[in-house]
């Protein structure tokens, strides 16, 4: 039996691993990646490193075993079909007849564009009859504090989100979840919605910016058009700009807004507030 993350090598994947390193022997871990080398200080930690695509469903052929529990982390290659590119995990798992597959989804609340693959996954997840855990991530600090130098550079902070409030976490806190359902009993066919303890909104997000600083950082709220004009703009692709976009008016309209206490319940641990996201990001 092993635990399998795939997408071991992304952002959230390898916080998972980490911390999954923490609480069980090495050898009992499998890091799913498409390039090996990304993974070879986990390789040389005892690691299992398992080469597979969600692209080419052969290579998952015999990769998992029975009893294992899986970890399938959703694609980010949104142009090449990830319902189906995350099926190919599905059935594999339910062939090797696998313990538990956890799923990284999208809350329930939100309705936006970006949602859609994540609903058909969940789908063909509860329709495989393999035991199943959803974990309906939100969204991510980093989403917001990786890329600081535009904000600035220019002083502001934009927008499509009105006074919309959104519930953060940093990638450590949601892999923490994670981490608590792989090692843990009692979670089959479970749901958590998870978010950040505190929401908040774009204007605080300035001040917070402002006051770690001592510089001016405005919030400028622009419609949903005008942000996509601007992230296209700025080298986006169209499509790509507009599902932004519009995540940024399921913000405004609260769909974000996480409230269930799921993640720092699963994490054993209040999460990690915006604040030290901000000041951890000014320091690089």
């Amino acid at each position: 039996m092993s635990i399998v993350v795939t997408g071991a090598s992304g952002k959230l994947g390898r916080h998972v691993v980490e911390q999954l390193l923490e609480k069980v022997p090495a050898g009992q871990v499998t890091a799913v990646v498409r390039s090996p080398e990304k993974v070879a200080d986990l390789a040389e930690r005892g690691v299992r490193v398992a080469v597979a695509d969600y692209n080419a469903p052969e290579t998952f052929d015999g990769l998992f075993t029975a009893g294992d529990k899986v970890l399938l982390i959703s694609g980010n290659e949104f142009d090449k079909g990830r319902v189906r590119q995350h099926s190919v995990v599905i059935d594999a798992a339910k062939a090797a007849g696998v313990a538990l597959l956890a799923y990284t989804s999208a809350p329930g609340s939100l309705t936006a564009s970006l949602a859609d693959d994540h609903r058909g996954t969940e789908r063909a997840l509860l329709d495989s009859g393999v035991p199943y855990v959803l974990l309906r991530n939100g969204w991510y600090h980093e989403n917001y504090t990786e890329n600081l130098a535009p904000v600035l550079e220019h002083g502001a902070v934009v927008a499509a989100a009105g006074e919309g409030r959104i519930s953060t976490a940093s990638r450590a806190d949601y892999a923490a979840a994670a981490v608590a359902v792989l090692t843990g009993e009692g979670h089959e066919n479970a749901t958590y919605e998870l978010g950040g303890d505190e929401a908040w909104s774009f204007a605080e997000y300035a001040a917070e910016l402002s006051r770690q600083t001592g510089r001016e950082i405005a919030y400028n709220a622009v419609t949903p058009e005008a942000l996509t004009g601007i992230l296209a703009g700025a080298g986006l692709p169209e499509p790509a700009a507009a599902m932004f976009a519009d995540v940024d008016a399921a913000i405004a309209k609260g769909e974000l807004v996480v409230d269930s206490g799921d993640l720092s319940r699963l994490a054993g641990r209040p999460t990690t507030p915006l604040s030290e996201a901000v000041a951890a990001a000014l320091k690089d």
